[in-house]
């Protein structure tokens, strides 16, 4: 059973390393400790097989529990891995220095620290075999009536006998740098037995590179007397593959004391640094199409400007997105889109020359930066040829789908000194080729800064309107299949300005989304419907429920469970009738300060349902994670379900998911007689949509309600 002891101030970060190292392998314990010190006081009795600790603590920083854990008895080779935020190389080689094992950069990749942490302990319980078999056959040596020098005989061999089964390179050198001993593992990456190495210098071991190092080390060991902490190396062998392996040397002493040898053992990590590359592949590449990401674009970019300055060369930055992506998304469905991404990206790569860098920024918006430019024309001759690659329509499954590309244009240094300056010149110059009908590119110029300064003005108007109350609340009835009812209302938001025009809310929301104006937004919507839910009941309609959108942006800035509450109380709504529509961008934050603040509302009867169901790829892991009550299906699985029989699929999966977790679904966007009856015939137990009625003014609202309670009476 391995015991691992997680070092953090912060509760957190030892709940989260504590569960993670409790997954590493079967019954493990882990031990957590807020403080250095006591951490210290309780491993003077209790041998950890890992210690994993934060850098930067109270009392005592990593590098100096570090040091002082390694005078604890029995703790000297225990693997102890600090963690830390600073990038300064400074904190790692303090660590290092202080006899740590392994170090990471924080935040943590779960998958790099569990493939570390594994590695370790398997490094750490070979050290314990080895250690508990030495012990053992000392005792042997002490109670043998044999002769002492048969008895060093049959240890020896017995010692050998063990160390070649450990899976790892185990050899020992004398001070004369011949090797004196190597196991059966260290001499098959040779291709030849144990015996035929003895005496042979690490030269002959190693080969030249490696074998010049480690004499060097020995020789190191030698005059400190001291181990060395471990450190990472790759190794070619005779058969040319190229491994990874992490290295300890520690003296070897004989009766006496004296150092006569150096033992060096190395685990295969070959796996662990895979593992690294890989996400860190991951971590600059879009996970659609395999292009190199906003991260990663940055990155080169940067580097691009520095080579420039050096060299006064110029390049360009091609930024575009996809014309009339959104709607083919909407009309053929998320999996159609990526595939069209995709097929995107295969000819964007086809364009470039080699030396240019093509990335996927998010969603439908692409970036090329072009290198080495001489003049204007090459950056419009790779617009043409970017427009030219994506004419020809793309095929699917027997559809066809035509797009095209809006690019815009910055040149360094131009039209930008820094990152940030060349994809805002890029952004501008890509909107007023849309503004000048799509499909064309244009370079950015000075008076594009006209469109930015809309933008602002467009702003300073959302603050007014905030101000003079010009928002207003339109309410969609929501409808239940089973009994043909009003049984709740959706809360949609409205900008009448002063001249009377209606705003609707896709004109002015996303730019709320941007600038932070969505929080007070959104708060407001959410009082001004319980209090206008709380009115309808003091007018005599029923206790319908209303069911109100939360934005990602309020969880992060707002305490939403006070929010909730001080709503709820202000207007008097019973907190049963109140619905909360979660979003993807909400559920994809920190899952546990999100499950904590909707259980705390749901304790007190609010309920909860997941907005657009079935279009984001975690949608059942929300449903396993959040305290859900109502499924809501996203209306693009609505329009063509009659038609099209993986909608009707989708929709069926979703009501039997649904119904299976004793979750009640309901269906946005039904517009006709034929999608209610189908949606009825799978189960669905309730609906909205123009069939039943547009958004509407709560004056409207209260009338249908209360012309429909009429009917039901008089019926």
């Amino acid at each position: 059973m391995a015991l691992i002891c997680i070092l953090d101030d912060r509760v957190t970060n030892r709940n989260i390393f504590a569960k993670l190292a409790a997954t590493i392998e079967p019954d493990v314990t882990v031990r957590t400790f807020a403080n250095p010190v006591e951490a210290l006081a309780w491993m003077t009795d209790n041998t950890p097989d890992l210690v994993v600790t934060d850098y930067k603590m109270p009392d005592l920083d990593g590098a100096e529990f570090t040091r002082r854990f390694r005078l604890l008895p029995g703790c000297a080779d225990v693997p102890v891995v600090v963690l830390t935020v600073y990038e300064e190389r400074s904190f790692r080689l303090s660590a290092l220095e202080a006899g740590a094992t392994d170090f990471l950069q924080s935040p943590v990749d779960h998958h790099e620290f569990l493939t570390r942490a594994r590695n370790l302990l398997k490094m750490r319980r070979q050290q314990l075999v080895i250690a508990s078999r030495a012990v053992k056959l000392e005792d042997e040596l002490r109670t043998s009536e044999r002769s002492r020098a048969q008895a060093l005989r049959d240890s020896t061999e017995r010692l050998a006998q063990v160390i070649d089964t450990v899976p790892a390179l185990i050899s020992a050198a004398d001070r004369q740098g011949r090797c004196i001993f190597v196991n059966a593992h260290q001499a098959a990456i040779k291709g030849v037995g144990p015996a035929d190495l003895l005496g042979r210098t690490a030269i002959d071991l190693f080969g030249p590179e490696r074998g010049s190092r480690s004499v060097a080390l020995d020789k190191l060991i030698c005059e400190s007397g001291a181990a060395l902490p471990s450190f990472e190396e790759e190794i070619v062998g005779d058969d040319g593959e190229r491994r990874h392996v992490l290295t300890t040397k520690a003296p070897l002493r004989d009766a006496t004391g004296e150092i006569v040898a150096v033992l060096t053992t190395s685990l295969d990590i070959t796996d662990r640094k895979r593992a690294e590359r890989h996400l860190r592949h991951l971590a600059h590449h879009d996970a659609l199409t395999d292009l190199p990401n906003r991260s990663l674009l940055h990155e080169r970019v940067r580097q691009a400007i520095a080579q420039a300055r050096r060299t006064d060369r110029k390049f360009a930055l091609h930024l575009f997105d996809l014309d009339r992506f959104k709607g083919i998304n909407d009309v053929l469905g998320h999996h159609f889109g990526d595939r069209l991404l995709r097929a995107v990206a295969d000819r964007l790569r086809a364009t470039v020359r080699e030396s240019d860098t093509v990335a996927r920024l998010g969603g439908d918006e692409f970036a090329i930066l072009q290198d080495n430019v001489t003049s204007v024309e090459d950056t419009r001759d790779l617009a043409r040829r970017i427009r030219e690659s994506l004419a020809a329509p793309f095929r699917f499954d027997g559809e066809e789908v035509s797009t095209s590309a809006s690019i815009g244009i910055a040149v360094f240094p131009d039209n930008g000194f820094d990152v940030d300056e060349l994809l805002k010149n890029a952004d501008l110059a890509m909107y007023r080729a849309k503004a000048d009908g799509r499909d064309g590119f244009k370079a950015f110029a000075a008076d594009m800064d006209t469109t930015a300064r809309a933008i602002t003005v467009l702003e300073s108007d959302l603050r007014r309107a905030l101000a003079r109350g010009e928002f207003e609340l339109h309410f969609q009835p929501q409808v239940a299949l089973g009994t043909g009812r009003i049984v709740g209302a959706e809360t949609l938001i409205r900008w009448r300005r002063e001249n009377g025009d209606i705003i609707a809310p896709g004109e002015f929301l996303p730019r709320a989304e941007e600038n932070g104006l969505i929080v007070p937004i959104n708060n407001w919507v959410l009082r001004e419907a319980c209090a206008q839910a709380a009115a309808w009941t003091r007018q005599g309609l029923p206790p319908l429920r209303i069911a109100v959108n939360l934005s990602g942006v309020q969880f992060r800035k707002v305490d939403i469970e006070n929010l909730v509450a001080e709503a709820l109380e202000q207007s008097g709504l019973e907190p049963g009738r109140l619905e909360l529509e979660l979003t993807e961008t909400i559920l994809l934050q920190d899952t546990g300060t999100v499950v904590k603040q909707l259980e705390a509302l749901r304790a007190k009867g609010v309920t909860f349902s997941i907005d657009d169901f079935g279009t984001g790829y975690s949608s059942l892991a929300y449903v396993k994670h959040f305290p859900v009550d109502r499924l809501k299906i996203d209306r693009s699985f609505i329009g063509n379900l009659k038609s099209d029989a993986n909608d009707a699929a989708i929709v069926r999966a979703i009501v039997n998911l649904g119904h299976s977790l004793d979750l009640e679904v309901i269906a946005e966007g039904v517009e006709t007689a034929a999608q209610v009856a189908h949606l009825r015939a799978e189960g669905c137990d309730e609906v909205q949509g123009f069939y039943f009625g547009r958004p509407m003014p709560s004056d409207m609202f209260v009338d249908l309600v209360r012309r429909e309670t009429l009917l039901m009476r008089t019926a």
